[in-house]
């Protein structure tokens, strides 16, 4: 039993090793560094008497729980049992303090980074994001202000009603005048205006015509004209939203102008043709053939 408890410490003696004599260095270090604050502060150097009392009392229990955690150790290094011992009880309310104002630390972090580098630097950065908020002074009408002091310079002579008066009455802010360049506003006109005429050429019948002529993709046979496609593709469109969200579209005005407009073309299209003849005839065929159906009656 001993054999096997030797043989699992042995591997790890050389790191334990390793591990003190990093500390007995970075105790050494950080003796030296406390001394030299130490020093300071009872030369008057470094004043703490305007300190945060947050930062205070989160630093005491720090080295409050760095003893103890030394002393459990210390405890535990020379053979003596740690069961029951009271400096255990102090490491867990200890833990339990820190663990809880964690939010409170976070919150307070711009506001403690921004005292300590005012405290170091002597004043805030023209970047800071607190420089822009909100300035209650100029919320604060200088209209009666303005209005009195005119007053007062015009007329010293007047009553004091008169006065009361005249503050109360709006006196509008003066604005610099400012050249109008008309140059600039019609070349910015004249832009824009070649601009859409130049997509409404781009997307016209004809140059979609020349576009398919020397084209070398596959040439799709269609029957009926551009604006007809374009109409017939939106109404899919919109049967396959309704049928998926399972709601109705409303029919816009330019809607109904659409379909009024593309009616009109189609009828005029089959005067042409001469296919509109032989819609009427096969109409009126059918109406006929459904006003001769009739039940004979009986006489009695």
């Amino acid at each position: 039993m001993v054999q096997a408890s030797e043989e699992v410490e042995q591997p790890d003696l050389p790191q334990a090793v390793k591990l003190l004599k990093e500390m007995n260095t970075n105790v050494q270090q950080v003796s030296q560094l406390v001394d030299n604050m130490l020093v300071r502060v009872k030369s008057g150097e470094l004043s703490t008497d305007k300190g945060l009392s947050f930062l205070e009392m989160k630093y005491q229990m720090l080295l409050s729980y760095l003893i103890n955690l030394t002393y459990i150790v210390l405890r535990k290094c020379s053979g003596e049992r740690i069961e029951s011992d009271p400096s255990i009880e102090r490491l867990i309310e200890i833990r339990t303090v820190l663990e809880k104002i964690r939010p409170i630390d976070s919150k307070l972090k711009y506001q403690i980074d921004k005292l300590v580098k005012t405290a170091v630097v002597g004043g805030t950065s023209e970047d800071d994001p607190q420089a822009y908020h909100a300035n209650p002074a100029n919320l604060v009408s200088k209209i009666n202000e303005s209005a009195e002091e005119s007053s007062e310079s015009s007329d010293e002579g007047e009553t004091k009603t008169d006065k009361a008066s005249k503050s109360n009455i709006y006196v509008p802010p003066k604005l610099a005048a400012v050249h109008f360049d008309e140059s600039t506003s019609r070349m910015d006109n004249d832009k824009k205006m070649k601009e859409k005429s130049k997509k409404q050429f781009l997307n016209s019948s004809i140059m979609r015509e020349l576009r398919e002529e020397y084209s070398e993709a596959p040439l799709e046979v269609s029957t009926g004209n551009h604006v007809k496609q374009s109409i017939s593709k939106y109404e899919q469109e919109k049967t396959e939203y309704e049928e998926n969200y399972l709601t109705r579209l409303p029919v816009t005005k330019a809607e109904k102008n659409r379909r009024k407009k593309l009616s009109t073309v189609g009828m005029i299209a089959d005067e042409i043709t001469g296919t509109s003849s032989n819609r009427v005839s096969r109409k009126h065929k059918l109406k006929s053939k459904k006003g001769k159906g009739f039940k004979r009656r009986r006489t009695q």
